[in-house]
């Protein structure tokens, strides 16, 4: 059987979205999109609420020998997060954390 996505693309994804979301127009609300993937989605539910978009910067933290599993995400300003369950899970120490870490965050201050 032939795999059929949802979407026609993020565009489409934004808008179905949106509709979804009508309810919250005339309301006090900020659309908030995450590159890369989400500023497109986030950009058609903002015009479609006609409220303002803000794009948030964030690089996931990989697990060294993992890198698609996510043991938190760092974001503009500093700002760090941390998966409590992954970090005990693999037993990773607070260097190897940090390292990934600043490697994450130089990519962040380089967008």
């Amino acid at each position: 059987m032939p795999f059929r996505a949802p979407f026609r693309d993020r565009a489409d994804a934004g808008r179905r979205l949106a509709a979804r979301l009508r309810h919250l127009a005339g309301h006090d609300v900020v659309v908030v999109g995450l590159p890369r993937g989400g500023v497109p989605v986030a950009a058609e539910v903002a015009d479609a609420l006609d409220a303002p978009l803000d794009v948030v910067v964030v690089r996931k933290l990989g697990v060294p020998w993992q890198p698609e599993l996510a043991m938190g995400a760092v974001g503009e300003d500093g700002v760090t997060v941390l998966d409590a369950r992954v970090l005990g899970a693999t037993r990773l120490t607070q260097e190897d954390v940090e390292r990934v870490a600043a490697r994450e965050r130089a990519e962040v201050a380089r967008r």
